[in-house]
């Protein structure tokens, strides 16, 4: 159930990957690469100043929430290498899934098997039915990861916003 999680956020583990909340030793890693502005490209925004210093997440406790913000560890590495959240929690059913990863870990499947075990971790584990995600018509790469998830496109919004950014966009649904 959702509410299991609002005090206390799990952490997920894959093949390669442990999804999981921060801990300040993984500053440095953030470091790395959440200034990088390629990340924002579709993301609609520009980083911001969390994103340009990282050790700014620790000024404030985190608020109780059924939402989740997870960092993505690359077993391999032993490093975070990105984040995933569900968020926008509609009567404990329908969430919104979104991803960042470090363009150094693009194109190995790690943003697929991210997205993966969050979706099928929601599904086994709480209420969720229905998880969403709205991508930039021309962000591909997030498209086809979406579709290798298993989502399936039900919606097209031309000239609609995506946080600060007017663009077209898709919106991809998978359901439990």
């Amino acid at each position: 159930m959702l509410k299991d999680y609002i005090e206390s956020k799990p952490k997920i583990e894959s093949k390669r990957l442990v999804l999981r909340p921060l801990i300040r030793e993984d500053i440095e890693d953030l470091r790395q690469w959440t200034p990088n502005r390629e990340i924002y490209k579709y993301w609609g925004k520009n980083p911001g100043k969390v994103d340009l210093k990282p050790e700014l997440l620790f000024e404030k406790p985190e608020k109780p929430s059924k939402s989740f913000h997870l960092w993505i560890e690359f077993k391999q590495d032993k490093k975070v290498i990105g984040d995933i959240y569900i968020y926008l929690i509609e009567r404990d059913k329908k969430a919104k899934v979104a991803i960042r990863l470090s363009p150094e870990y693009h194109n190995r499947g790690i943003g697929t098997e991210a997205v993966k075990t969050m979706v099928n971790w929601c599904f086994e584990n709480t209420e969720l039915q229905i998880i969403w995600s709205d991508v930039d018509k021309e962000n591909i790469a997030s498209i086809k990861l979406l579709e290798k998830c298993d989502f399936k496109r039900t919606k097209e919004v031309s000239q609609g916003k995506m946080v600060s950014t007017i663009c077209d966009y898709y919106i991809y649904e998978i359901v439990k």
